[in-house]
């Protein structure tokens, strides 16, 4: 089967990331990447369990801290973690993230890989005051420049900057002039590690499967060092084919905007 029809026989909590846990540890990275400290507001949209509101006002002081998830359980469960540790500046809020109000935030923490949902917060995101901050993990927000990259977090800054196009967006992303196998790898490899499933198997294959997209993406663009298939690229396509039955050769005549 092709690649884009694996992915849509996993379950949608999986690729939407609902199903996701951060572990505290990558949570207390991404805020002090964020540079998260006691004058911001923080909402964290699909806050899951609440761990990161907790963080947030426990470690980091902020002077608030919102949490939105659409799922009820969830937030029942983070309430009562909120209300044991006796937070009382921060809250949940069980709601659709597209009809919520964020308009006092001064850092989001915003890791959805929808595309219309992405595109339909960014509204919400540029009528921030100046200076707000919003994090995402894999790439910038739709059509604009990052303000820092720590990869695979990533922060863009209110105004943000616009890209000229994906090109300018993905060299930017990994501060280099071309994209080889290595540098795939080892972004690719960040990015489970951050996520961080239980199952050390299952981020070996998540990796294979990013590092691919990474490669085949910059060759697609033009970015890609050297005019050649690097052999890895060969291997691991072979691999995904014979004992996966996953095919991916065909994004490599994909014509990416």
């Amino acid at each position: 089967m092709k690649i884009e029809e694996y992915i849509r026989s996993l379950p949608q909590s999986i690729i939407t990331g609902e199903d996701v846990e951060l572990r505290d540890d990558v949570l207390r990275e991404i805020f002090r990447f964020a540079s998260l400290d006691t004058n911001d507001t923080f909402y964290h949209l699909g806050c899951s369990n609440g761990n990161g509101i907790v963080i947030a006002l426990e470690e980091f002081g902020v002077k608030k801290a919102v949490g939105i998830d659409s799922n009820p359980k969830k937030i029942l469960y983070a309430r009562k973690k909120l209300e044991e540790k006796k937070l009382h500046n921060g809250s949940l809020r069980c709601e659709d993230l597209l009809q919520s109000d964020i308009s006092d935030a001064s850092v989001v923490f915003f890791w959805f890989v929808d595309e219309h949902i992405i595109e339909k917060m960014i509204p919400k995101f540029l009528q921030l005051k100046n200076g707000s901050r919003i994090i995402t993990i894999w790439g910038p927000l739709t059509s604009f420049l990052s303000d820092k990259v720590d990869f695979p977090y990533v922060l863009n800054v209110v105004p943000f900057k616009k890209a000229k196009d994906l090109r300018e967006q993905l060299l930017a992303i990994f501060d280099t002039d071309c994209i080889d196998f290595a540098t795939a790898w080892e972004f690719a490899e960040r990015y489970s590690n951050a996520i961080g499933s239980k199952e050390a198997g299952n981020d070996r294959f998540l990796t294979i499967l990013q590092s691919l997209v990474i490669w085949i993406n910059a060759k697609n663009l033009g970015i890609a060092c050297g005019d050649e298939i690097p052999q890895p690229v060969k291997n691991y396509i072979s691999i995904l084919r014979t004992f996966f039955n996953i095919e991916v050769e065909h994004l490599l005549n994909r014509n990416l905007p």
